[in-house]
């Protein structure tokens, strides 16, 4: 469960866009923006892990919220993660199909992204061992490659590899070139590089023995955060320097990883960190797959979409609920084929800010759940795991989500002026987050559950 998690929130985020991101805030602008999001992810994961422990269940921020919020309020939140897992394998059947050019110029894009899909439907088919199985070795592949990335780093920085001393100089020297408001508008992207951490309470209802792995997982996630994302992070910042144009570029070739294993004198690197981001890629897509697929299943058995999509076959995978996702996923690619992708990118703009209403929602119903467990009566001890420092942990994880939405109005301000076809795609999620609730709660008169009205334990 851990690898899951922590081969979840690896990826693109950080072999390609933590470039960007130290080139628009400077060295010290991203370190701070990349700990401030690690923090807020370490709460969620807590708050989480709470949860989880109590109620192991498949699909969990639907159920959860439903149960401590609002049955509205859960529906959307189903849904909405549901679709951005979904929207998320076509990005990566897009990605997958770039990297493989890198290899086979000539070759059509949709061999490989039929290729592909096919794979993730095969590794999730067989059944969630297969699926937890592929995630281990795909997570590790990316483990290995920073663990080595970081130990070369800090020889180069201390003069031990290539015979001369970098030091903390471009650090030190200008950490926020750019002022606030330039950190403020990488807390996005660095929000977008850590989503995928939440999948440790997807995999929950299906894990063996939750009530001690999951507390031994989420122990560990705050120390890996901080090794593989803040320590990767400065080291990126001590060796390039911010100014460096190759920096803010989304080519492979020009990735930070890359560029500093050709410092070091690895002449393969740029095949190397194509096949670990190919890895990374596939690794994504594959956990979106089962993730929204349980999310959808889950949808399924509580009422709030078709029945059928309910149906498991003998080795307890939702296979309609997995064709479904599935079909979602090959149509907006293929939407990318039409009108110069404008159908696949406002798609694609939907679904980016999803994964921050998801953790807004992990926070909410956290705050609830607690509130609702004393106040029928229990007590703190008998939680399997218990979320430290409530009730400051999910507060602060909710306002600093709340910041980084906000903080996409800042990418949007260009010379003086707003850029609103920017801010529309920006924030086309939440009115569609926003019409999914309400129109469910116009339909059925739900409210917001009383303290006593939370249901509190599994009904399954």
């Amino acid at each position: 469960m851990t690898m899951i998690s922590l081969g979840g929130s690896i990826g693109t985020g950080l072999f390609l866009a933590s470039g960007g991101a130290i080139h628009s805030a400077g060295p010290g602008g991203a370190l701070l923006a990349y700990a401030l999001i690690g923090v807020m992810v370490y709460f969620l994961m807590t708050s989480l892990g709470e949860m989880a422990t109590h109620m192991p269940v498949s699909g969990t921020f639907s159920t959860y919220a439903t149960r401590f919020v609002d049955p509205s309020f859960g529906f959307a939140l189903g849904w909405n993660y549901w679709y951005n897992w979904a929207i998320t394998i076509a990005a990566e059947l897009s990605a997958a199909t770039l990297i493989m050019k890198f290899w086979f110029p000539d070759s059509p894009s949709i061999l490989w992204s039929g290729l592909f899909l096919l794979l993730m439907l095969g590794l999730n088919f067989l059944s969630v061992k297969s699926y937890g199985e592929s995630e281990y070795w795909f997570a590790m592949i990316k483990i290995v490659t920073v663990v080595i990335f970081i130990v070369i780093g800090l020889l180069m920085v201390i003069g031990i590899w290539n015979g001369e001393a970098v030091g903390f100089h471009n650090l030190t020297s200008n950490p926020f070139p750019a002022g606030f408001l330039a950190t403020l508008g990488v807390f996005m992207a660095a929000g977008f590089s850590f989503q995928g951490t939440e999948l440790i309470g997807v995999t929950a209802g299906e894990s063996e023995n939750p009530r001690e792995n999951i507390p031994r997982a989420i122990r560990s996630i705050f120390w890996r955060i901080l090794l593989f994302y803040i320590l990767a992070i400065l080291l990126i910042g001590l060796l390039i320097p911010h100014t460096n144009p190759q920096m803010a570029s989304s080519d492979i070739s020009t990735s930070p990883f890359t560029i500093i294993f050709e410092k070091a004198g690895l002449a393969v690197a740029a095949s190397i960190m194509n096949a670990v981001i190919l890895t990374s890629v596939l690794s994504a897509g594959n956990s979106g797959m089962y993730a929204s697929t349980r999310m959808l299943w889950v949808l399924a058995k509580e009422g709030k979409a078709p029945r059928f999509l309910a149906r498991l076959n003998k080795h307890g995978v939702p296979v309609t609920s997995l064709l479904a996702t599935a079909a979602l996923g090959m149509l907006a690619f293929l939407a990318s084929f039409f009108g110069d992708g404008v159908v696949y990118l406002w798609l694609l703009n939907a679904s980016g800010m999803s994964g921050f209403i998801v953790w807004l929602g992990i926070a909410i119903s956290h705050y609830r759940f607690r509130k609702a467990f004393i106040y029928q009566g229990h007590r703190l001890d008998e939680l399997s795991y218990r979320a430290k420092w409530f009730p400051l942990g999910p507060i602060l994880a909710m306002l600093l989500c709340i910041i980084v939405i906000g903080g996409q109005f800042v990418g949007a301000l260009k010379d003086g002026r707003i850029d609103w076809p920017y801010i529309v795609a920006s924030y086309i999620g939440i009115p569609l987050f926003l019409s999914i609730y309400l129109g469910h709660k116009w339909k059925h008169r739900t409210k917001l559950l009383t303290l006593s009205e939370c249901k509190l334990e599994s009904e399954d």
